[in-house]
This record gives C-alpha cells, sequence and structure tokens, in this order.
C-alpha cells in the first residue's frame, strides 16, 4: 500500500529523484547512451529493440523532428553493427492529429529500415488508438511486408478477435510477427481484463493461438508464470527455436533474462532512450509499485 501511494506521488516530484528510478530502467537521454547499453547486451547474447521515448505530442512539426531523430538514430546503429530492431509509438508522429502525415513519417522510417534489411516495430498504445494502428500496421505491412511488426495488448478483450482478423496478411513464407504484453494503460473493466490471473490467461491463449497458426511471437514478459507457461507450449508444439523469442525491458528482471537466455532461447531486450524519459519512468512505476524500495534504496545508499 505504502509503495503504491509513492508510485502515484512521485511524478508530482523534483526529476532528480525520480531520476533514481529511471536511470536503471532506460539506457539515457542520448543516442551514444543507446549504443553503449546496446553493444553491452550484444556482448552478452541480447538483442536489442530501440525506442525513442515520446508519445502524444501536440504539433506537427514535433512529428518532423521525431521522425529526422529516428532516421538517423537507424543510420547510426547500423553503422554501429548492432544486433537489433526499432519500436515507434504512433502517437509520436501525429496519429491522433493527422493519420495521413503519421503514416507517411512512419513510412518514411520502415522504408530507411528496410533498407538495412531491417525491421521496424509499431507499438500498441491506449484502446482509443488501437484502431488506428491497425490500419496502419496493414498499410505498411502490404508494402514492406518482412519489415514490420504490431505490439497486441492481451488485457485488451478484443485481441484474440484482432489476432484472427490480421490473419489474411499472413503466409508460412512472410509470417506475420507480434510482440504479445500484457499491456500498461489505465482500461476500464469494459475493454480489458483487470486481474492478474484473468491477463494471464488470455495471454497465453493469445500465445498459443500464434504458435497454432505459425506467427512469430515476441513473448514480452517479466512473470515468472508466464514464461513457464511459454515453454510449455513451445514443447507442446514443437516450435523451433528460431520461430519465436522473448523480449523484456532494459533494467527489469535480469536474473529471469539470464536464465532464459543461458537455456539457449533467443532474447530480445527493449532499449528506451531519449529527453522525454519522465512519463516513460513514472508509468512504468505505476505498473510495478514494488520498484518503489528499490528506489528508497538508492535514495539512502546515496548519502
Amino acid at each position: 500500500m505504502i509503495n503504491r501511494l509513492i508510485a502515484t506521488a512521485l511524478p508530482l516530484l523534483p526529476k532528480r529523484f525520480v531520476w533514481l528510478f529511471s536511470r536503471a530502467y532506460i539506457a539515457g537521454e542520448s543516442v551514444n547512451d543507446a549504443m553503449t547499453a546496446c553493444r553491452s547486451l550484444n556482448a552478452n547474447g541480447i538483442k536489442t529493440t530501440i525506442d525513442i521515448l515520446g508519445e502524444f505530442i501536440q504539433n506537427l512539426d514535433e512529428a518532423k523532428k521525431n521522425r529526422d531523430e529516428y532516421m538517423a538514430l537507424i543510420d547510426i546503429s547500423q553503422l554501429s553493427g548492432i544486433d537489433g530492431n526499432y519500436s515507434v509509438k504512433p502517437t509520436m508522429f501525429g496519429l491522433l492529429i493527422d493519420t495521413e502525415a503519421c503514416f507517411g513519417y512512419i513510412r518514411e522510417i520502415v522504408s530507411k529500415a528496410a533498407g538495412y534489411g531491417n525491421f521496424i516495430r509499431i507499438d500498441m498504445e491506449d484502446s482509443g488508438c488501437v484502431d488506428l494502428e491497425l490500419d496502419l500496421f496493414r498499410r505498411l505491412k502490404a508494402e514492406f511486408p518482412e519489415n514490420v511488426g504490431l505490439v497486441v495488448q492481451a488485457y485488451l478483450h478484443r485481441t484474440l478477435d484482432d489476432l484472427k482478423g490480421l490473419m489474411d496478411l499472413h503466409t508460412p513464407a512472410l509470417p506475420l510477427n507480434f510482440r504479445l504484453c500484457k499491456g500498461i494503460y489505465t482500461e476500464p473493466a469494459h475493454i480489458a481484463f483487470q486481474r492478474h490471473d484473468e491477463i494471464n490467461v488470455h495471454f497465453l491463449e493469445d500465445l498459443e493461438f500464434m504458435f497454432q497458426n505459425g506467427v512469430y511471437p515476441g513473448i514480452a514478459t517479466h512473470d515468472r508464470a508466464l514464461v513457464d507457461g511459454a515453454l510449455r507450449l513451445i514443447d507442446r508444439y514443437d516450435v523451433p527455436r528460431n520461430r519465436y523469442e522473448f523480449q523484456m525491458l532494459y533494467g527489469v528482471a535480469p536474473e529471469l533474462r539470464r536464465t532464459i537466455v543461458e537455456a539457449g532461447h533467443t532474447m530480445r531486450v527493449y532499449v528506451p532512450y531519449g529527453r522525454h524519459w519522465f512519463g516513460y519512468s513514472t508509468r512504468r512505476l505505476k505498473e510495478n509499485p514494488k520498484i518503489v524500495t528499490s528506489i528508497i534504496k538508492s535514495l539512502l545508499l546515496s548519502r
């Protein structure tokens, strides 16, 4: 209870204090910070997906700047030899302001990555964005069938139906590629499952559908029960190790991550960086208030 109260209050506190939490979960503010983090992960046999922090912009001038920053990131990352791909949030490019402008900016980013034979993941945001982001993905997948994937959120009631509805885009030669996560946005009960056990059941149901239909899943979880459930499904369907991967957030559950890597499974870590770290950090904290304990320890040890 105390952790949750602190987690709720933390966004009101000075950013310097919040950084005590953030520094473990964000690569830094600059692209060089991101490259350093990615090299370290690659050296330990872990792939990456790089994300520039930011979302829900106010005008299209910001969208253009974000496009330019991603284009530069891709060049720098590829020339640095990073073993990784890229994630983008459509609201960072004006999804809720001008959907066509948003599509145009993200299309340029996907085209840039495709020129290197690389891949862009379209992040899924809150429930009000889902239909727009599904449409965006469909359009990009038609033009860049090997270079674009999507995030789906197990806690939404609609997700299994959405998966089924996207199967017209799937072929064995060019399989759909989805990151499956629980979901982090606050949604009402008529839209999203609320209980931990409910969400886990639907996570594994969605994952089983993917395995049954040859979809390539990024199994994005830090929940040991879901990792164990995923491993059981992998055994049940005899899924080759090149047809799935596990994914985790930077700085989260390193011991669980290590056991998955040591067992020979592909692991990809989501590496966020950028100036807009504050909103990301406070959302992560609300998602997992237990992290407050580690913040307090860091504060005490720094004195």
